[in-house]
């Protein structure tokens, strides 16, 4: 069992499937030992997307449903999580009621996962502001980049 398995195991995480794109675009591109993962959105085990302003009619938690999402895009597109070398950048929008300033704290919840997942490696560069509007009415948005080994490298 790898170390990631073990910090899966032990914070009792299970990385979903990936929600499909919604437009034409990729989930990721990878160039050089960088991927760039397409913006992705906070997905209920059973598969509902999670809609709404967050500081009205959510709380601070779809961030880490959003974070599951993103290890589910690095999952799918590397093949094993232990090719992540390092988070590199995250940007985080949190569909924001009016007044609402708590994007950062919000963030955090994606950032936790990231850290709990790939320990020091998880802290990254990071962005999060709050938006009038994300699409389909997802209360949380989050992309990232990401260092990664090359196939059959493992982590470095």
């Amino acid at each position: 069992m790898t170390t990631i398995d073990l910090r899966l195991r032990r914070h009792g995480i299970t990385v979903p499937d990936p929600f499909p794109p919604m437009g034409r675009y990729l989930p990721a591109v990878q160039v050089g030992d960088l991927l760039f993962l397409s913006g992705t959105g906070p997905v209920r085990p059973d598969g509902t997307v999670v809609t709404g302003k967050v500081g009205r009619d959510l709380d601070l938690d779809a961030a880490r449903l959003t974070g599951l999402q993103v290890l589910a895009a690095l999952t799918a597109e590397l093949g094993s999580l232990d090719r992540v070398r390092r988070v590199v950048k995250v940007l985080g929008m949190v569909n924001a009621a009016p007044g609402f300033t708590q994007a950062p704290q919000v963030i955090d919840g994606c950032s936790e996962l990231l850290i709990d997942v790939f320990g020091d490696a998880g802290w990254g560069a990071r962005s999060a502001i709050g938006v009038a509007e994300l699409p389909v009415g997802i209360a949380v948005e989050v992309e990232a980049v990401v260092q990664v080994a090359p196939d059959g490298a493992g982590p470095g």
